[in-house]
């Protein structure tokens, strides 16, 4: 049985992308925070000091760290509801599976992960859908704002693993299936940077988490790879057992 615990936090992924979390600032932490040991593609990864580490925040729990391997990512499937969908259609929702399941490859060679058949069984779910926007009303001139359109939504929960009691956390990614293969691979691979770890953005355009889109979308860079490290290497009380 799991418990939801303390807030969630949410990346939106807009022509500029941008973070933002809130929820409770902990009095004291609920475990000691202590670092977790490095997965060997991790350990062997020959980092340098060409990072933007100082872009990421830590949640009140602490740098979003997986610390049980391999994390397992579920990619939406056409499922029965889907059958109605023309040739075409269907054909469009493969081309969007073949591009977010090369970018869980891409980032596998980084971080240990595993596609899984079923939602319930995942840590990062990735749902073909338009993220949700949120219309907001200006204090000052009480004019209704409504969001650009955005490409994607990335989403985390903290719960309580039973019956273990350990601080653990899952994502959801709603990822739109209007934009091209290309632009479909370079949101899923920022997406799931976000999702395993890279709570921020980079500021050069080489980079994957790069804040905004580019007409050109890079690879994983070494840079991307060094501050994942680096995150990877700080202490969190995610994944530890509470009051440990």
């Amino acid at each position: 049985m799991q418990r939801r615990l303390i807030f969630m936090g949410v990346a939106i992924a807009l022509v500029i992308s941008w973070i933002s979390w809130s929820g409770l600032t902990q009095a004291a932490p609920l475990t000691t925070p202590r670092v977790h040991p490095l997965p060997a593609s991790l350990t062997q990864w020959a980092d340098t000091d060409d990072d933007y580490f100082s872009e990421i925040r830590p949640t009140p729990l602490g740098y979003l760290v997986w610390s049980q391997f391999p994390v397992k990512v579920y990619i939406a499937q056409i499922t029965g509801a889907d059958r109605s969908l023309s040739e075409a259609e269907q054909s469009r929702f493969q081309e969007w599976q073949a591009a977010i399941g090369q970018a869980v490859q891409e980032w596998n060679q980084y971080l240990p992960l595993q596609l899984v058949d079923r939602p319930e069984d995942a840590d990062i779910v990735i749902w073909r859908s338009f993220p949700a926007q949120q219309a907001s009303r200006d204090p000052e001139t009480g004019i209704l704002e409504i969001p650009r359109a955005s490409a994607a939504q990335t989403r985390y929960q903290f719960y309580l693993q039973q019956p273990e009691r350990r601080l653990a956390h899952r994502f959801t990614i709603h990822l739109s299936p209007n934009q091209t293969n290309l632009y479909t691979l370079a949101t899923a691979r920022h997406e799931l940077g976000h999702a395993l770890g890279i709570w921020g953005h980079s500021p050069a355009p080489t980079d994957v988490m790069y804040f905004a889109q580019v007409s050109q979308p890079p690879a994983i860079s070494p840079r991307d790879v060094n501050t994942l490290k680096r995150i990877y290497s700080q202490p969190t009380q995610l994944g530890w057992r509470v009051g440990q």
